[in-house]
């Protein structure tokens, strides 16, 4: 059923792993800040996020949580879970302090997204598909690091302050799933709310590698954050990615002009609870 109504390839050597182990025991989350953590080491990856659609609804956390990697529980927000469909432009992937790629590092990207919190308080990000327009890109993270990108059809164009983000699936599948998004960008958001802090910063990746959790920290300056208007939501990837489908509008809606990104090796946690 299609609902009518938020990305990388990264190098092994910046992931940590936990062995595979029951679900962990309950550990206070770390807090939610808008400010990066400190970043202590040259970055293994650089890229930019530009012309960001960050489009949320909340779920049920029970319906989260068999979708997340071995030892980490949905991150819920008053008691509901979150998924997030965010389109926007990948912008020039380098790596290993190598300049950006133009054409093979820059390719329209959407992503569906779930929020995780480890055995050891840490929040994340968990992708359930990151849709791509590059095969080469996609080709590489499917079989060297196991995430699920997929290759499709895409675009995004702008028209004054209306952006229109296309996608349809190619491969792997289910071939044909798609989104259309069309939004109108607002004003900058000068106090984002304390909701809008949990839904958009996320400094790490939660991945299942090998059999393993794996978890990738990334920084980037503080999200320039703007209010927008939905003017079009055509979307199955939500519902392609194992969730419901979305009943209704977005509860969040939000733009931002973009960041510049690294993502560095695994910062050693200090012991908690």
């Amino acid at each position: 059923m299609r609902a009518v109504c938020d990305g990388a390839v990264w190098n092994a050597a910046g992931m940590s792993f936990a062995a595979r182990a029951p679900e962990p025991k309950p550990v206070s989350p770390e807090p939610v800040s808008p400010h990066p953590p400190a970043a202590s080491m040259p970055p293994l990856l650089t890229q930019s996020w530009l012309d960001l659609a960050f489009l949320h609804w909340a779920v049920d956390p029970a319906d989260v949580a068999p979708l997340l990697p071995p030892g980490t529980v949905p991150d819920t927000f008053d008691g509901a879970a979150h998924v997030g469909l965010v389109a926007f432009r990948m912008y020039r992937v380098g790596g290993l302090g190598l300049p950006g790629i133009p054409y093979l590092g820059t390719f329209p990207e959407t992503n569906v997204r779930l929020y995780s919190v480890d055995g050891q308080g840490r929040r994340a990000v968990v992708f359930r598909s990151l849709d791509a327009s590059r095969l080469v890109p996609v080709l590489v993270a499917r079989a060297a690091f196991r995430l699920p990108y997929v290759w499709s059809r895409m675009g995004v164009e702008r028209s004054g302050d209306t952006l229109t983000y296309t996608s349809t699936r190619r491969w792997p599948g289910p071939r044909g799933a798609r989104s259309r998004i069309v939004l109108r960008t607002g004003e900058a958001i000068e106090r984002p709310t304390p909701l809008e802090h949990f839904l958009t910063a996320r400094w790490a990746l939660h991945s299942s590698f090998l059999g393993r959790t794996a978890y990738l920290p990334n920084v980037h300056p503080r999200w320039p954050l703007h209010r927008a208007d939905l003017l079009e939501c055509d979307e199955d990837l939500v519902a392609a990615g194992g969730l419901p489908a979305p009943a209704g509008e977005p509860m969040s809606v939000l733009y931002s002009p973009g960041v510049p990104v690294r993502f560095g090796p695994q910062r050693r946690p200090r012991a908690r609870g």
